[in-house]
Formats: C-alpha cells, structure tokens, sequence
C-alpha cells in the first residue's frame, strides 16, 4: 500500500479517532488516505488551534491527540502548540509535511528545517525517508508522548515518500508498567510522616494525569491530613473536602502560603517542575517528600529528603494502609487557615458593583456550573482568580495552563473538551487578549455544531501585564487596546451573542446559554481595579494576621 495508507493503518491501530488540523499540498496523499479510513479529520482556521486541541484531547483521555499541518508556515504556527503540551505534560503527535526528499524543482522554497526546529519542544522528531519504518516510527511516537511525563512528538511526511508504495506490518500496542517504589523507602515515609507535628499534602499535574483520584481521596479521608494543589492538579481530590485549604496560585503571600511555611513536612504529589512553584526549601524549612513517577530535578530551591519513585496510586494507597494517626500532629494551624479561605472567598461576591469584580464572576460560575462541567481558561489576570476562588469538584474538570501560560488556547480547549465530552457542561472562560489571539475558529466551533458556551472577559487590555505593571510602581502604559463589538462578532460566525450590562444579569445569561444548544459568547465587563489591594497589601494585611 500507499506509505500514507500504512501511516493511517499505523494511527488507527493506535485508536486515534480524530486528527485536527490544516492541510497543504504536501499532504494530499495522507488527506486522501485518511479519506478511506475511520478516522475524523477536523479543520482548523488556524494550525495553533489544532495543536491546541489535540493536546487537551490528550491531557483528558492520556491519549496521544494528533494535529496536522503543511511545511513551512504550516508547520512553524506549531511551535506555540508544541511547547504547550511538551510544558504541559499532554500527550500529542505533530504530522508536518515537506517537499520531494529525492528531488525537488522548486529549490529552498517554503522549505525550513523543520526537525530541528521541532527538537528542543519535544520528546521525539523525525522525518520519515523509508515508508517500511513508518509502523514502528509511529509506535515509538506514541509510547514516548504517553509515559511519564507525556509530551510531545513530531513526524515529518516528506511528498514523494507518502506517495510510495511501502511494505510494514503494525506492533501491539502496550505500555510498559509502571513500578512501584522501593519498600524500605515506603517505610521510611511513613516514619517521617508519623513523626512530624506539622505535615501537609501537596497535590500537583503530575496526579491529575493518571487515576490517582480513589487513592488519594481515601487517604484524606483515613489519615486525615489537610492538602492544597497546584493549579493543574485541581479537583484530583473533591475541594469541597474539608480538608482542603486552597490552592497555590501565587507566588507568595496568600493564605494558603502561611500554611505551607507552618508546615515541617510537605507530602508532594505529582508536583512538576513545569508549573509556577508553590513553595520553596531552605535548608532549615520544611521536609519533603517527592512523590512522582519519576525522580526529582534537583537545584537551590527543591532538594526532596526522600523520594519515592513509581506508581502513585501504590504509594499513596501503602501511606492509607501503613500510616497511623499520630498524637504528634498538631493540624489546628491549617483548619484556621480554611476557616479563613472559606470566608475571604465572598469578598466582594455580593457586591452589585459593574463592571463585575472577578470574585463575583468566579462565584457565580461555581454556582451556576454542574459538578461535573468542564472550564478551558486561556491565560490572563482572571485565571489566578479562578484558580483561587474556584473549587473543583472532579479532575480536569477546570483547565489551567500553568506550565507555558499561553494566550491563545482557551477557546481551542474548550472545543475539544466538547468534542471529547459532547454531554457535559463546557465553559471557553478568555479574555479580550487571549481571544482575540484564535477568535477565527468560533468557526470551527459553529461548523462542528458544538454547544459550547464562551466568556469574554472584557477590560480592554493586557490586564495581568497591567497589574504587575501596578505592582512595581511604573506608570500605567503601553497596554491598553479596542476590542470589536463582541455580540456581533459571535452572530457573525453564526454563533449567538450575549452582553451582561449588570452584574445581576450575569448568572441568568450564563445559565441560559448552557441549557441551549449552540455556540453562544458572552461579553462579560470585567473590573480589575481592586487587584493590587485584593492581591497585594490588602491580602498580605490579612495574611499576616493569622
């Protein structure tokens, strides 16, 4: 057969149901090819945005989610997408493709080293010269982008080879398991554990990618030891737990850091590096444990006492078995702490205030949203918001970017959140900026008769820039801009446009447009004003009272 004809045999047999993406001439073969196959080709208006997408397939399913584009330019509106799930940890297969290998008449045009270019964003790149390797190429592609820690791979399908007839049979598909750690160093964790006056759980990305959830919920319940997470590893266990004390989503200064730093011992969960840090050790601070699939990356700031590596369920479950409840613990520090989250989260909420305040926003989405509905957020000033005031009832049931923090990417996630899971809730929550970055596929979004609901937080401007902007005491410039007419911006696409014009609107809107199908946007205004006192002095007035 055709090399593209086993390239898709060797996809299907992998149990990719969808590949996302723009097409050029250089990938007729594989369009045609994909053509005849059981395979869902899903156009983009944009090539980011199907990298977007077949990453979030894969950070919800663990599957590898693959994009699709042409050379050249094609492939370099990639990049953004690549350090998006190679950050990340989202499993994801770029297919580029490229000029005659053997020979070519049209010299150096469009042509840019695309390999290469691919190397320092992803596990595996590789152009393809021999249609037989193209089995095994796509196998190891796939195993490398889905164990720990998943990212990315490309392939490069020159023209000519596509087109060539090429012999290959395709590999059983398997991944290796996963081992367990070590019991003497089990052991060992449940001394230190037993021993502290002080431990804390930490919940990070790393147990939001595999089913940790069970594990990790039963020992919070057993030991009883307060948690708080990272921003992508929300909701692994229920924040409506009463042990749970909030999430880091700043630097430094908010409530839940004046528990981290009474801490004498930090459990960390699937933390990865990738993402903002939640805290950092000192020689004479906290212990830690490092829980992880794989082992700890060492500098000044993180150096684990002990680390276990293997499966993370398996550890967690021996700390429920083995662990005793200690008379040494002293927790009354960490539930004054959530006492005090709990109410410093209505802040504001009952304020009638318009342009909304974020933490009315926030509450009101909660109240509004079912348990079991999906939140994208693209990056700006109201995902610290949301990652602080929001609390997740189910894993992956709120997407954050906290690794590369792009712009860009919360409409693209939130239709394949949709695509993935067409009977729950989805929520597209971007701002001005961020939306307007990949606002083209709105139709996509109404081609594919998705029913999605889209926020646009309005401020007419780069508002996160703009607060720390504030924060160094610089002169407010250089970041403000216009934004179209939102409304008929969405009824233009064929999509149903929205305006909240007071804040007691907000809610009715938004609950109306999830209950309708379709593709509905709502302009949301959207108050930044109180952020450097909500977020700055004000909160660090209260922190330091505890």
């Amino acid at each position: 057969m055709k090399t593209s004809d086993l390239f898709i045999k060797a996809l299907e047999n992998e149990g990719v149901e969808a590949i996302y993406g723009v097409p050029g001439e250089e990938n007729l073969d594989l369009v045609e090819s994909i053509r005849k196959s059981s395979i869902k080709l899903v156009i983009t208006r944009h090539e980011q945005v199907a990298g977007f997408m077949a990453a979030t397939y894969g950070r919800l399913t663990g599957k590898t989610g693959v994009c699709l584009s042409t050379l050249g330019p094609g492939a370099t509106n990639l990049v953004t997408a690549a350090a998006y799930a190679q950050l990340g940890g989202m499993p994801m297969m770029m297919i580029t493709g490229q000029k005659p290998i053997k020979k070519s008449k049209q010299g150096k045009f469009q042509i840019v080293d695309i390999v290469e270019m691919m190397r320092p964003l992803t596990k595996l790149t590789k152009q393809i010269v021999y249609g037989s390797t193209v089995p095994a190429l796509v196998r190891e592609s796939f195993r490398l982008a889905e164990e720990e820690r998943p990212g990315a791979v490309h392939l490069e399908l020159p023209e000519d080879i596509a087109a060539e007839d090429a012999e290959g049979f395709l590999f059983k598909t398997n991944m290796p398991v996963i081992p367990y750690a070590d019991t003497p160093q089990l052991d060992e964790a449940v001394r230190m554990i037993e021993l502290a006056k002080k431990p804390l759980l930490l919940i990070g990305a790393g147990a939001n990618r595999k089913s940790t959830t069970k594990a990790l919920s039963t020992f919070v319940d057993t030991i009883g030891i307060p948690f708080f997470n990272t921003q992508m590893g929300k909701g692994v266990v229920d924040e409506r737990n009463p042990l749970f004390i909030g999430t880091a989503a700043l630097s430094d200064g908010d409530f839940v850091h004046c528990a981290i730093h009474s801490a004498d011992l930090i459990i960390n969960v699937g933390h990865d590096i990738a993402e903002k840090p939640p805290f950092f050790m000192n020689r004479d601070g906290a212990k830690v444990i490092h829980v992880n699939f794989f082992p700890a990356h060492i500098d000044e700031v993180y150096f684990p006492n002990l680390e276990l590596v293997g499966d993370i369920s398996h550890t967690v479950d021996y700390f429920t078995q083995h662990i005793k409840k200690s008379s040494n613990w002293d927790l009354a520090y960490f539930h004054k702490v959530k006492n005090i989250v709990d109410q410093q989260l209505l802040d504001r909420v009952s304020e009638d205030h318009f342009p909304l305040y974020p933490q009315r926003i926030v509450h009101d989405v909660r109240q509004v949203m079912p348990s079991d509905g999906i939140l994208t957020l693209d990056n700006g000033m109201y995902k610290i918001w949301f990652a602080r005031n929001y609390y997740a009832h189910q894993p992956n049931s709120i997407l954050l970017d906290n690794a590369l923090a792009t712009m860009g990417a919360g409409l693209p996630s939130g239709m394949a959140a949709k695509l993935v899971h067409p009977n729950r809730k989805v929520l597209a929550i971007c701002g001005d900026g961020g939306f307007m970055m990949n606002c083209h596929d709105l139709e996509t979004a109404v081609r594919l008769k998705l029913d999605l609901v889209i926020l646009v937080l309005h401020d007419s401007a780069y508002g996160m820039i703009k607060w720390k902007q504030a924060n160094m005491k610089f002169t407010d410039f250089g970041l403000d801009f216009t934004d179209p007419d939102f409304v008929k911006f969405a009824e233009s696409f064929g999509a149903i446009g929205h305006r909240v014009t007071k804040a007691s609107e907000f809610s009715v809107l938004l609950k109306q447009a999830l209950e309708k199908p379709g593709v509905h946007l709502i302009d949301v205004p959207i108050d930044y004003s109180k952020n450097v006192f909500d977020l700055g002095d004000g909160l660090k007035k209260q922190t330091c009272q505890l």
